[in-house]
């Protein structure tokens, strides 16, 4: 097969079978491995990710915070902190623990696309009945199961990059994953702006949307069979072991972790409760802030994509990252300055600009970085890439009991905004200690 040679920047580059990807099908009683990407490669990965994380923004930040509203006006901080802390406390090895099931699934369909398919068809199917619920406690139980669901999708995608792409070309994939997460995010916010008079429907949207994007990708970009691949024998004690990886022999992964944790409870304490910061803090409507929300989710997205775009190619080029992060950090504090210098909708637009360039610069190139600090090079990506993720998940399930606590007892709405700065800050001071990415 000829390769030729791509302009620079040009995400086809990422088709040959460079580095340590192998291109010949492993034979039986091999190590498991997939295939080196090809041209359907960064479109499938572009797409999913554009749906899961679509269907993440809409529920998150439109669907499910109205729900609670209609249900229960006077108590909707409280009652969405609870169901927020609920989906926590059952979600928060879900990543880890099915990118390590995965890691060891042997099928012919490969390792992840059985979990990326059960997780569809789970969380999907308990969207379609999520609108039908007026209980906050039957709200809690539908949300666990599918954020379950979902995260049983997003792992495996996560460890697709690692499997398919050699290490000095993973900049450009996580950019991939970076972009359609942040036009996910928009699509799915102004999607489910469209339900606001009948949430049921956004929410069957939704779930018909994942089901049907997760298996055209498993069908159409399909991994090589498994199914005959060499396993370890199965032990409780291996397994749960290893879930701890030891910050002395691995400080990478630990600092990784720890920086990737501290940014996200900064950025996500705001974000989770941008709604409510509009009709508490703004002093909108229900109504109203819905299309404010839209608003500023669109504001957002152009700077947003091309921060993404210009950072995972340029981090590529630069063979670096860490300045990268920096740099973030610092445009994501100015972000949060905007709303308390000016508590109205125009405070809240240059705060969704300026922080949607630091977002995008930080997600595209702190992918990359995660997937260069795996323990043994990688062999349990999933897994490894799993916990990691739970430096997202956590931060995302805790913010809103933190922003209630915040919010409740110590200084309102624009303690938020001082919170989601300091925390950044700390963050870029995490990634310091870092040494084997640059």
């Amino acid at each position: 097969m000829s390769i030729q040679p791509a302009a620079p920047g040009d995400p086809t580059a990422l088709i040959a079978p460079t580095g340590a990807i192998s291109s010949t099908e492993p034979l039986p009683g091999e190590a498991p491995a997939s295939p080196p990407p090809t041209k359907r490669t960064l479109p499938g990965i572009l797409l999913v990710a554009l749906t899961l994380f679509g269907t993440y923004g809409g529920l998150i930040a439109i669907l499910l915070p109205l729900q609670v509203a209609i249900i229960d006006e006077e108590n909707k901080v409280a009652n969405l902190a609870f169901v927020s802390t609920i989906s926590f406390v059952f979600t928060l090895f879900a990543q880890p623990i099915v990118g390590a099931i995965s890691d060891r699934t042997r099928s012919r369909f490969g390792r992840r696309a059985p979990w990326m398919v059960g997780g569809a068809l789970i969380g999907g199917v308990l969207l379609l009945g999520m609108g039908f619920l007026d209980s906050i406690v039957w709200i809690a139980i539908f949300w666990v199961l599918i954020q379950v669901s979902l995260n049983a999708i997003q792992g495996p995608l996560s460890a697709i990059t690692p499997d398919r792409f050699p290490r000095d070309k993973r900049g450009a994939a996580s950019a991939m994953f970076g972009i359609g997460m942040q036009v996910g995010m928009t699509l799915g916010i102004m999607v489910a702006g469209q339900f606001a008079a009948n949430f049921g429907l956004g929410y069957a949207v939704f779930g018909i949307a994942i089901i049907v994007v997760t298996v055209a990708y498993v069908v159409i970009d399909r991994d090589w069979s498994s199914k005959q691949a060499a396993v370890e024998p199965w032990s409780w004690k291996t397994f749960f072991g290893g879930f701890w990886i030891n910050p002395r022999t691995n400080p990478d992964f630990f600092w990784a972790f720890t920086a990737r944790f501290l940014l996200m409870l900064g950025y996500f304490v705001v974000a989770a409760f941008q709604f409510y910061i509009l009709t508490d803090y703004i002093g909108m409507k229900l109504v109203e802030a819905t299309g404010a929300v839209v608003t500023l989710t669109l504001v957002a997205l152009v700077p947003t994509l091309v921060a993404i775009a210009v950072s995972g190619w340029w981090s590529d080029k630069a063979g670096r990252r860490k300045v990268f992060i920096y740099v973030a950090s610092a445009i994501m504090v100015v972000g949060f300055i905007m709303p308390l210098l000016m508590p109205n909708m125009t405070g809240m637009i240059l705060m969704s600009i300026i922080n949607g360039i630091g977002f995008g610069l930080y997600m595209s190139v702190d992918t990359a970085l995660m997937t260069e600090v795996l323990p043994g090079g990688g062999s349990a990506a999933a897994k490894d890439l799993g916990i990691l993720n739970i430096a997202t998940n956590i931060p995302q399930a805790m913010s809103a009991a933190i922003a209630g606590i915040i919010i409740g007892t110590l200084g309102g709405y624009p303690m938020l905004f001082v919170f989601g700065g300091v925390f950044v800050v700390i963050a870029a001071l995490a990634v310091i200690p870092i040494k084997s990415v640059r």
